[in-house]
């Protein structure tokens, strides 16, 4: 398992997430591939990784089962109505954590924050980005809530995050979402429900603006 972990914290594994095949990862790893499928399956029940058979291993949550059930989403919307569905969403998420939280989400939420900051690549930043944000809607300990969350953030990366930086290099060293990332993960910590709340906000405002200016709105 830490092994495979460390390996997905650093692996450059292309736009769709997907893992090398089993043998490949098993060699790689030099692990026998019965102990890999062990260790990825754990993974899958953490939401770390997904499986699909025939195609591999994923990193990230499972989309939504249907495709066209997505693919008609991503046409009917655009990155202004994504940001307000998750302005009206997610700070709620938050507050909802705060109230639930076990004390290892919370440690797994500070990892979450510490690794965005030392993120080589925007790619990883946005891996990690993505994982802080899921184990939020894990630590309201409502499954309901994380599918939801869980579609819109496909719906989300598909039609925002899919376009290409201009800047491939990793965030600056003062990136705004760092600092806003602590203040949401420490009022969680607080059991602050309202200080949660407000500090998602403040932080999605700030990525809904950058965006606006990225789109020329």
């Amino acid at each position: 398992m830490d092994k495979l972990r460390a390996y997905l914290e650093t692996a450059d594994l292309g736009e769709d997430g997907r893992l090398p095949p089993e043998r490949e990862l098993a060699e790689t790893l030099d692990m026998g591939r019965t102990v890999l499928r062990k260790a990825l399956a754990a993974l899958q029940g953490e939401g770390v990784v997904w499986r699909h058979v025939g195609k591999g291993t994923f990193m990230g949550e499972r989309p939504i089962n249907s495709a066209s059930e997505i693919n008609a989403l991503v046409l009917r919307t655009n990155p202004t109505e994504v940001m307000a569905a998750r302005l009206a969403f997610e700070p709620e998420i938050a507050r909802l954590a705060a109230a639930n939280a076990t004390g290892a989400q919370i440690n797994d939420l500070r990892a979450c924050a510490l690794k965005c900051r030392g993120a080589p690549t925007w790619r990883q930043y946005e891996h990690h980005d993505n994982r802080l944000h899921r184990a939020l809607g894990e630590a309201t300990q409502n499954s309901l809530l994380l599918g939801l969350l869980d579609t819109m953030t496909t719906v989300r990366r598909a039609v925002t995050w899919g376009r290409r930086r201009d800047n491939p290099g990793r965030p600056p060293r003062d990136h705004h979402s760092f600092e806003q990332h602590d203040r949401i993960v420490e009022a969680v910590a607080a059991r602050d429900g309202q200080a949660a709340a407000d500090a998602m906000r403040t932080h999605l405002r700030t990525v809904e603006q950058n965006l606006r200016d990225s789109l020329g709105y």
